[in-house]
């Protein structure tokens, strides 16, 4: 059950209106080619089960997430005329969940695509699957070595309606990087010799940042994640996306120390003057990340106030020696993440990108969902 917002240590702020603005805004630049969305790792952190309702009521037809147990679970709450990809393939054995719970797999190797062709067989009907092509990041795929023996036998994919052909960009976002280039020959290469055979096959390539690189790299669908909940696509530009986080924590109390005084584990931080310190009730175990100890900043009341001494468990502390005081008393708001303070410049500030902080918020924060379907 949720906590209410009274009692729990920090509340976290997700804009499903903002979500689908940005949904709108990248099928917008995509043209023709269709819009899906990654909603692995809980939506990000914000969220599977709101998120992806959300991104359904806007149009969204295709859902991407990482492993079968995350699609079982979305299903339960995603109609089945939207499709449900898992990027991952089916763990060995469970290609039958994949067809109980209406899952389509990511076959990533001759092995998955054997096991899938299998079941197809047995059931004497065929099965959709997207393939996934490894065009240079490997990671998952087939191989160089496994595509050319599918070239040489299309009977590997015998009872599988394959619906896409799909690769991942591995260095998008620095649209410089000679990379982005490479991978889209080979992968058009790839499709080239595809479609002798299957003509009307469908490609996709294109995450968050591959979408701003061009029509190019759009093809027929793309899976954006990062870009939905409002990380910048490109490194080094101001991003168009809207914010869809806010993060806010409790003060618990302050106090004032000399001159000298040390504050947090380890002593790491000590006072050059006598100062005010504020703790408030986030940590690490709720994912306000350790590299964030003093260097991180909050705000309150639009000043910004610089984190001292060590992240803790469950605290960190502010010198709001500058804020007023009747600013300060327990209970009162910090904002952690919000527009003065962005999810990428946290991610700045940790030494991490928004991805990882997004994924590494935690279970205690008390969510609201604004606009939530």
């Amino acid at each position: 059950m949720q906590q209410e917002a009274g009692r729990a240590g920090a509340l976290l702020t997700i804009d499903l209106k903002a979500l689908r603005a940005n949904f709108r805004y990248l099928q917008a630049r995509l043209g023709r080619a269709v819009c899906g969305a990654a909603v692995k790792a809980d939506a990000y952190g914000l969220g599977a089960i709101p998120v992806s309702k959300a991104l359904v009521a806007e149009g969204c037809r295709h859902l991407f997430v990482a492993q079968l147990e995350e699609a079982i679970s979305l299903r339960a709450h995603i109609a089945r005329d939207v499709a449900i990809y898992v990027m991952h393939g089916s763990p060995v054995g469970y290609e039958a969940e994949f067809v109980e719970y209406g899952c389509t797999p990511v076959l990533n190797s001759l092995d998955q695509i054997a096991a899938w062709r299998n079941l197809a067989q047995e059931r004497m009907t065929s099965l959709p699957a997207i393939i996934q092509i490894d065009t240079g990041m490997a990671r998952m795929g087939l191989s160089q070595a496994e595509l050319r023996a599918w070239l040489n036998d299309f009977s590997l994919t015998d009872g599988i309606d394959v619906q896409y052909v799909m690769s991942h960009l591995a260095c998008a976002e620095d649209q410089l990087d000679p990379m982005n280039g490479m991978q889209l020959q080979a992968f058009k290469n790839v499709l080239a010799q595809l479609r002798l055979q299957f003509p009307n096959l469908k490609a996709s390539f294109s995450n968050s940042s591959g979408i701003f690189l061009g029509s190019d790299y759009h093809f027929d669908l793309a899976r954006p994640g990062a870009a939905l909940y409002g990380v910048a696509p490109v490194a080094g530009q101001e991003s168009p996306m809207q914010s869809v986080v806010q993060l806010q924590g409790r003060i618990i109390q302050t106090r004032e120390i000399p001159m000298g005084a040390s504050v947090g584990y380890s002593k790491t931080w000590r006072a050059t003057q006598p100062s005010r310190i504020a703790t408030v009730s986030v940590g690490y175990a709720d994912g306000w990340l350790r590299s964030l100890s003093n260097c991180g900043v909050a705000h309150i009341a639009g000043v910004e106030v610089p984190m001292v001494g060590n992240v803790s468990m469950d605290t960190i502390t502010l010198n709001v020696s500058h804020v007023a005081p009747e600013l300060l008393y327990p209970g009162a708001l910090v904002d952690l993440i919000c527009p003065d303070n962005t999810v990428d410049q946290v991610a700045k500030q940790a030494g991490t990108i928004g991805y990882e902080i997004l994924t590494s918020l935690g279970p205690r924060y008390q969510r609201h969902y604004v606009d939530e379907v």
